[in-house]
């Protein structure tokens, strides 16, 4: 029994009853009675509307699998060793290859704040401090400095 039903029930229930709608209890049964007939379509139409939704939102699911297929589709990589370079941006097809970058940590002697920099940071000489503003310069690295072990990704 959904709710359109059991309010229609009720009210048969009160009809039935003999209630008089003239009196001041009969007409706020009767406007009672009105608003969960009335409640009860609006959940009806709500209960549709998602039915429907949940519809419209499987179709849509099904749309983007198919686009996703095409899109991501596995069998149509021209190229398939996405690990070289094909040196079609002007790198001689380097790229990628070679050493992984050396970074290093850098204290501020100023605010004591600690950030780390790589060799092309490093060789421009000097950076600004991102905690103090403070100028840092780099001479370079002593022979006997070496990275951090945990600082190479």
């Amino acid at each position: 029994m959904n709710t359109s039903e059991k309010v229609a029930y009720v009210k048969g229930l009160a009809e039935g009853l003999g209630y008089d709608n003239t009196s001041k209890e009969g007409k706020i049964l009767a406007a009672i009675l009105d608003i969960l007939e009335d409640v009860a379509h609006d959940i009806e139409d709500l209960e549709e509307n998602a039915w429907d939704l949940g519809e419209a939102i499987d179709q849509v699911s099904d749309d983007l699998a198919e686009i996703e297929d095409v899109v991501y589709d596995e069998d149509y990589d021209e190229d398939e060793d996405f690990d070289e370079c094909d040196g079609c941006c002007g790198c001689d097809g380097d790229a990628g290859a070679g050493e992984e970058p050396t970074f290093y940590e850098v204290t501020c002697p100023a605010c004591s704040n600690t950030i780390t920099i790589d060799e092309d940071v490093l060789d421009l000489g000097s950076i600004e401090c991102p905690n103090c503003g403070e100028t840092l310069e780099f001479d370079g690295i002593e022979e006997d400095e070496e990275p951090e072990d945990g600082d190479r990704e």
